[in-house]
């Protein structure tokens, strides 16, 4: 199944026909998951070693950006995933402060009546609060760098064979960063209770590796469309995996 598409090593920031989609399907993935996150938790309902499985709403949709990060990274390369790596990140910041914005500003009287700040902030204004942004935030940025970076090196690795190992691979490793790191800080800035801290984690974990498994079949069709399409296929250098760069 693995796509036939001749390497390209020209890792310059060239036009694409359909990366600009693929930029704004990732950094929309990114804010409506944040927003989620904020808003509910969900029971599964099922426990696994006494641990019941719960997650926040955001991983619903969550695990869709790191089939998208796989796809940029595997297509694209490394340096086009990390610029849109980086511009999921400003998304993250400026949608926060427009929340924050949104928080602050006085309400309506029939709103207060009918709705009320509290509601708001009980169900919204997790997306302003510091501790959750910044959860959002470390988590995202290690994760996805984390899932990028591997992605590269197995691609080399593997000379551009096997991608269903790239992609599951690099996940594994990049998704537990994140849902730690997330569930973590969440946590210690009192957004999630430490008696689910485990729970968290594993569910989150379990649901969005599940995603990413299940969703291989559709990764190598979309993969195999753009390589065909942008007549593109990145092997990255490996000395050029730094991540803070734009």
């Amino acid at each position: 199944m693995d796509n036939k598409a001749a390497p390209n090593k020209d890792n310059r920031l060239t036009p694409y026909q359909y990366v600009d989609i693929v930029t704004v399907i990732f950094t929309l993935v990114l804010v409506i998951s944040n927003i989620a996150s904020s808003a509910k938790i969900i029971d599964w309902g099922i426990s696994i070693f006494n641990i019941p499985l719960s997650f926040d709403a955001g991983t619903l949709l969550f695990p869709i950006s790191y089939i998208f990060g796989d796809i940029l990274t595997e297509v694209y390369g490394f340096k086009r995933a990390r610029r849109i790596i980086w511009i999921g990140f400003i998304s993250l910041v400026f949608s926060a402060l427009i929340f924050w914005l949104i928080r602050i500003m006085p309400g309506e009287a029939t709103w207060q009546a009918t709705v009320g700040q509290e509601a708001f902030d009980k169900v919204l204004g997790g997306m302003s609060h510091g501790g959750i942004v910044a959860a959002s935030i470390l988590g995202y940025l290690a994760g996805s760098f984390s899932n990028a970076i591997i992605m590269s090196l197995m691609k080399l690795l593997t000379k551009g064979k096997y991608l269903w190992m790239r992609t599951i691979g690099s996940t594994l490793v990049g998704e537990l960063v994140d849902t730690s790191v997330f569930i973590l800080v969440a946590s210690l800035a009192g957004i999630f209770p430490w008696i689910l801290f485990y729970s968290l984690v594993l569910s989150n974990y379990i649901f969005k590796v599940a995603v990413e498994v299940l969703m291989t079949p559709l990764t190598y069709k979309i993969v195999n469309f753009l390589k065909t399409k942008e007549a593109v296929d990145i092997f990255d250098d490996r000395k050029n995996l730094n991540p803070f760069a734009f």
